[in-house]
């Protein structure tokens, strides 16, 4: 490896915290129980709560950055950037 380089980016990666049942059940129910990326309900597919952008990224548990997802967007969006979804601010 080359020492001018390293894997390092310039983002730092905020810790991952569980998030609290309560904010879970918020953000489920501001989004109406339905992915924010394909629509399914509960009664379709196991739904997640997602971070629009991932810890890894630099992204935050505030309730600005979760939206809930199905199982496989959240699977398939990984801790990429999802160019279809920006952060939300609801007042």
């Amino acid at each position: 490896m080359n020492p001018k380089f390293s894997d390092d980016c310039s983002v730092n990666k905020t810790p991952r915290i569980s998030i609290p049942p309560e904010v879970r059940q918020y953000v489920l129910e501001r989004d109406r129980h339905q992915c924010q990326s394909c629509g399914k309900t509960t009664q379709q597919s196991p739904l997640h709560i997602d971070h629009i952008i991932p810890l890894a990224k630099g992204g935050t548990n505030d309730l600005s950055n979760l939206h809930t997802l199905c199982q496989r967007c959240n699977l398939g969006k990984g801790d990429r950037l999802d160019p279809r979804f920006s952060r939300h601010y609801y007042s």
